[in-house]
């Protein structure tokens, strides 16, 4: 595990807490890949019944850390971001996921939430899908299961112009389960992860299968996967980090 993601089980739910508030929750590599190994585990480990996402401070998480982005843009290291690794493993975790969310969810905090069984969102909760902003595509199949969930023009409008959405608007649009107050969201999540553990195990895993189209899903996510990649090459891409590490707006028109 990394300093900046914590596990705990108890009463066989699993809690995975994105610690690192200070960065509005940023995720490096070495937190995906602990989540990642916090998810794998979880599927083989019978004692664990339910999985639950929460992040420490102001936001669930600001999304992938830009530093990573912006090194891949520049050619540096490894386009294969353990990103990629969390989405697929998130995507086929058979157990379910429950997600308490305040703040702000941007990028992968908002897509991974398609991904999860029950969503509950605290009143400043925003959810914000900025990928054509930063030159890029969308990932985790949320191309395809946000539109399916929202509606082609609202889910357009958040990938393509970066509209957030707030928390009213996703209960409103079945992202979400319930809307509470912040002080009464851990609670709410946790309350609802112990009802799913005393469940059938065996009944909520094949009710989710069937619920979710895996192969369809998979699908989607290596076609995002390989557009993700060849953006975070491309000019524009190396054009949009540049401008937000100087805190200006990018200019696309001559590219």
């Amino acid at each position: 595990m990394t300093e900046h993601v914590k596990t705990e089980i108890a009463g066989g739910v699993l809690t995975v807490t994105m610690q690192r508030p200070e960065k509005k929750n940023a995720l490096t590599g070495a937190m995906y890949n602990a989540m990642s190994d916090a998810l794998s585990k979880a599927e083989a480990d019978p004692s664990v019944r339910v999985i639950l996402f929460q992040g420490d401070g102001d936001s669930f998480t600001a999304g992938n850390d830009l530093a990573d982005f912006a090194s891949q843009a520049r050619g540096e290291g490894t386009v294969d971001s353990p990103a990629h690794r969390f989405i697929d493993t998130i995507s086929k975790v058979g157990k379910p996921i429950v997600a308490a969310v305040q703040g702000n969810a941007v990028g992968v905090g908002t897509t991974m939430l398609l991904h999860c069984d029950l969503v509950y969102l605290a009143e400043n909760a925003r959810l914000i899908t900025p990928f054509v902003n930063l030159a890029l595509v969308p990932e985790a199949a949320s191309s395809w299961l946000l539109p399916l969930r929202i509606g082609h023009a609202r889910a357009y409008a958040m990938f393509a112009l970066g509209e957030p959405m707030n928390a009213a608007g996703a209960l409103a649009s079945g992202l979400a389960n319930a809307v509470v107050p912040q002080a009464d969201l851990r609670k709410k999540a946790h309350d609802a992860a112990v009802a799913l553990t005393k469940r059938p195990a065996g009944s909520l895993s094949l009710t989710k299968k069937l619920m979710r189209e895996h192969q369809r899903i998979a699908a989607q996510i290596a076609e995002e996967g390989v557009l993700f990649k060849e953006r975070l090459t491309t000019p524009e891409a190396r054009e949009a980090f540049a401008a937000f590490a100087e805190r200006r707006q990018p200019d696309f028109s001559k590219l």
